[in-house]
């Protein structure tokens, strides 16, 4: 076996995965898994900005772990890789030196390890969207998989959409025929001798984290002048919260908004668990009004129609779990997961609770986060009663984590060729001509051993 290593380094907090495939197979598809994973302890790295060094630190625990999940005598030949998305995007954006060192101290750590580190580096938005594209339809095997006699099969099925919602960014990602009015949301790949053409886009400061910071924002500039404690309709009745103006303003997402106050001010958050005033104040996160392209998402930002079907994986997943697992609510239509939404946002604190006391952490936001995804999902990049039914909300393809992980080790270790595999013939298909003529000789010899007992029989019978 040969192994992989990627660092997932998110807005909120970073993993660690350790892929695995046939040492021999390594243009093959459908043979890479997930060996193993670590979550790293703590925040993502970029919330060490004022701390480089502990960026780095952050991360030895799971190194460790790879360590030992990697064979000793694999180490060197195994490719390190690491990946930072939106919270170091937005840090890049707020402070470049800042950014620098935390990933310059973070690439120290793994050099010190004994495994072949490749770099650390900010992915763009868009190639966050696309490798988590890439990393859905390699593993549903969408691309080509090996046929049961070991030869290249091209399947003749449509590929994936992805949607990931992160920490301070969402993406969606999928083919189309269409016509990509803007050329910076057109993606051409050749996988496999395959062209496909791929709309992508990232919305930064749409993840989930930011959303949330928006919307505190957003409330607090309702109150036209400066109030101590202001009401959260999508808190739910009986939660409350103290909070610093500096945890809501410490973002470029926010920093426009800030109001002309001491950051250290604290202000009291009290739920009031209205649903219908929560989507009001969400839908306000979206700008539906600008369009200058024949279809828009939202924000002015064009996207053809969705079609096909569609993986929602990230908070996507855990949002839409919690509802169907905790609160017990189906979703199918997109009534499903307005109507869950509502019934979420009249729950009280103390219900919520009682039906998830290990989540109390993330528990006040699920008001919140479910009627942004209803938006996101229906207002925004516009599915419908008819495709809505089309989207997959999983967390994991088979064992392996869906996410842009995969797709991203795949490309740098240039394990997807641009070109068709020759044709030839796998040792499988080796194995199964032997068993093929060993039961052809079996058979034969059975034959020829029945009629001569046959023969003998009728001959001693005369």
């Amino acid at each position: 076996l040969q192994y992989g290593i990627v660092l997932d380094a998110g807005s909120s907090h970073t993993a660690m995965f350790v892929y695995k495939w046939p040492a021999d197979k390594e243009n093959n598809t459908g043979v890479v898994s997930e060996h193993s994973m670590c979550d790293v302890e703590g925040p993502g790295i970029s919330s060490y900005s004022f701390n480089p060094p502990a960026a780095g630190t952050s991360l030895v625990h799971c190194l460790n772990q790879a360590l030992r999940d990697v064979p000793k005598e694999k180490h060197v030949g195994t490719p390190l890789y690491l990946g930072a998305t939106a919270g170091m995007r937005l840090l890049n954006i707020t402070d470049r030196q800042a950014s620098d060192a935390v990933l310059s101290t973070v690439a120290a750590t793994l050099k010190s390890y004994p495994f072949d580190f490749r770099g650390a580096k900010v992915l763009s938005g868009e190639e966050e969207g696309v490798f988590g594209w890439v990393t859905a339809n390699y593993l549903l095997e969408n691309f080509i998989k090996r046929g049961w006699l070991g030869e290249w099969i091209q399947p003749q099925k449509k590929t994936l959409g992805a949607m990931d919602f992160g920490g301070a960014s969402t993406q969606i990602t999928f083919e189309t025929r269409d016509t990509i009015e803007d050329p910076r949301n057109e993606v051409m790949l050749k996988l496999y001798g395959q062209a496909y053409k791929v709309y992508t886009h990232s919305f930064l400061c749409y993840g989930r984290d930011q959303v949330l910071k928006r919307l505190l924002s957003k409330l607090l500039q309702q109150a036209e002048s400066y109030q101590a404690t202001i009401r959260h309709p999508c808190w739910p009745t009986g939660y409350h919260k103290s909070l610093s103006l500096s945890s809501i303003y410490d973002s470029p997402c926010t920093e426009k908004e800030r109001p002309s106050l001491a950051l250290n001010t604290t202000i009291t958050v009290v739920g009031s668990g209205n649903g219908s005033l929560c989507t009001l104040h969400v839908s306000k996160l979206f700008d539906f009004t600008t369009c200058s392209f024949s279809h828009c998402s939202f924000d002015g930002i064009f996207q053809p129609e969705v079609s096909g079907n569609f993986i929602a994986f990230s908070a996507f997943f855990y949002t839409v779990d919690f509802i169907q697992t905790v609160m017990g609510i189906p979703v199918h239509l997109p009534s499903d997961l307005k109507d869950a939404a509502k019934t979420i946002c009249a729950t009280s604190w103390n219900e919520l609770l009682q039906k998830a006391p290990k989540m109390e952490k993330r528990l006040p936001d699920y008001c919140a986060v479910s009627t942004f995804v209803y938006l996101l999902t229906t207002k925004g990049y516009n599915f419908n009663n008819h495709s809505f039914p089309n989207i997959a909300f999983q967390k994991k393809a088979g064992e392996t984590s869906i996410g842009w992980a995969l797709g991203y080790m795949l490309n740098l270790t240039n394990m997807i060729p641009a070109e068709k595999p020759s044709s030839h013939k796998s040792i499988l298909y080796n194995y199964w001509v032997i068993l093929i003529l060993l039961f052809v000789v079996t058979t034969l010899t059975s034959l020829v051993t029945a009629v001569c007992l046959l023969r003998r029989s009728k001959s001693s019978a005369i």
